[in-house]
């Protein structure tokens, strides 16, 4: 706006100039001894105006050639500047795009050629980004090194150069470093947003569950960190703090908390946990019934349920109440069985735990069952539920009944030798020497034993199951026990078939 303002200013000068000079027709006389010289008014004036425009025309041609190694040495710099940020910026986009070994290769070239301390500090701390990726350590402490080096005049980049570290050290698993780097900053200003988030990893890692209930706190007023994060952490602090503090610091630990920080699950439990230890069960229960009231929590409600028999009626009355509310909570309907087995309420316990287990099949509730048709005599419907409650806990495998074990592997056994394998100049069993095995130390031969086979009293053979009758437990005589032979025994000197060998000394 301001150019076509002046340049209607010049054209109206210049058509008034115009106007003037055409109606004053007069003469310019220039007497320069021994010169005379007269124009007319009209060209005095052009030449006048022309002499201007060449004399300012000569001044800026001169002053532009006096300037020229100014201007050349600032054009080489920007030329440098530019490629420097180029560097710079490919460096950056090869780390983002994980490309560590390229990112790597144009931040040295950077490093090397740069004399700006700035760009020195930001190609080292993204150099040692990209070390720290590809696993070069080594490589990565010497970057930081020299980016601390550049910074050190710079408050500003040595803190982003003390982040950056710490933020690696971290990775690393080294908290105590990065303690080192990062406290300086909370202590200088606590809107250090990111630093105090990498001090509570950092004391997350040493387990310093003081710290990191402090500073969790202090994050969640800032608005820093979600809600459901903040809660987890308080809980898993708060609830540690509890366990490490006991009955000696319960009092000044439980009165640091908020009332939504008692009623979480890890925190009722651990303080209930306490009570419980010292005798007291009413505050126990007044714990973990503010902790249900906010969550019916599984952890919660089993702790519920374990109590002495004279506090059965109380906590049972409660849980029916809750009942009403949750009536399809399986753990709840545990819990009121479990209370009932406490208090030797069987119909009702059985009641309870049936209604639980067709919610879920838990290996809790089959347990419960097992304990409750123990005490009823049951021992068919016992067994049921431990064998499932086994089964569902994954522990052993579920094993059919009545079933041999499997054949053992006897084919490196010494004293067994098939005679049929052996090639014909091979010796007679009863030629062989004793066996230098540990198995066959009592080996005797034949001949030895021949005479203690005699004076032994003969017995009836067994009559073993048939295979029909394999799966009845009943049919299985006294002395059968397994049809497997045993390792490293010879089977001919202990069954009481017919055999070369008879009978066992």
């Amino acid at each position: 706006m301001r150019t076509w303002f002046w340049t209607l200013i010049v054209l109206a000068a210049a058509v008034g100039l115009a106007l003037v000079l055409r109606e004053h027709s007069g003469n310019v006389l220039i007497v320069a001894q021994p010169w005379r010289i007269e124009l007319s008014l009209t060209l005095a004036v052009l030449l006048v105006l022309a002499s201007f425009i060449i004399l300012y025309c000569l001044l800026r041609v001169l002053a532009w050639i006096g300037v020229r190694p100014e201007r050349f040495r600032s054009w080489r710099s920007l030329r440098s500047q530019k490629r420097e940020h180029e560097l710079l910026e490919n460096g950056w986009i090869n780390v983002l795009e994980g490309r560590y070994a390229d990112g790597e290769k144009d931040l040295s070239k950077l490093l090397a050629r740069t004399k700006s301390k700035g760009r020195k500090v930001l190609a080292g701390l993204t150099s040692a980004r990209a070390a720290h990726h590809m696993g070069e350590f080594g490589r990565r402490d010497e970057a930081l090194a020299q980016a601390r080096l550049s910074a050190q005049d710079n408050p500003r980049l040595s803190e982003a150069t003390a982040t950056v570290a710490a933020e690696m050290y971290l990775d690393q698993n080294r908290p105590q470093d990065a303690l080192v780097l990062l406290q300086p900053l909370q202590d200088a200003s606590t809107r250090y947003f990111h630093a105090t988030r990498l001090l509570l990893r950092a004391h997350r890692q040493l387990r310093n569950h003081d710290r990191v209930f402090e500073l969790t706190r202090l994050l969640s007023r800032r608005g820093v960190l979600e809600k459901s994060e903040a809660v987890q952490l308080i809980e898993t602090s708060a609830a540690a703090r509890l366990r490490a503090g006991g009955q000696k610091e319960f009092k000044a630990i439980w009165g640091d908390l908020k009332a939504d920080e008692r009623a979480l699950p890890d925190v009722a439990l651990a303080a209930a946990n306490i009570q419980a230890d010292q005798g007291n069960i009413d505050e126990a229960s007044k714990i973990l019934e503010a902790g249900l009231a906010a969550r019916m929590d599984a952890r919660l409600l089993n702790a519920y349920s374990q109590c002495p028999p004279e506090h059965v009626a109380r906590r049972l009355s409660k849980a029916e109440v809750w009942l009403k509310s949750h009536p399809d909570d399986s753990a709840l309907l545990a819990a009121l069985g479990n209370l009932c087995l406490t208090g030797e309420l069987w119909g009702q316990g059985e009641r309870y735990l049936l209604r639980s287990m067709k919610i879920r099949s838990d290996m809790r509730i089959h347990a419960l069952l097992g304990n409750l048709y123990d005490r009823l005599g049951r021992a068919a419907d016992a067994m049921k539920h431990w064998r499932l409650a086994s089964s569902v806990a994954g522990v052993l495998p579920a094993l059919p009944a009545h079933r041999s074990l499997p054949a053992a592997d006897t084919r490196a056994d010494p004293t067994l030798v098939d005679v049929e394998q052996l090639p014909p100049q091979a010796k007679v069993l009863r030629d062989m020497h004793v066996p230098l095995a540990a198995s066959a130390a009592d080996f005797v031969g034949d001949d030895e034993f021949s005479s203690v086979r005699e004076d032994l009293p003969s017995r009836p053979p067994v009559d073993l199951p048939r295979p029909q009758d394999v799966d009845s437990p009943d049919s299985y005589p006294d002395e059968y026990f397994d049809s497997a032979p045993i390792p490293g025994v010879d089977l001919s000197q202990t069954s009481d078939r017919p055999h070369r060998g008879s009978g066992n000394n």
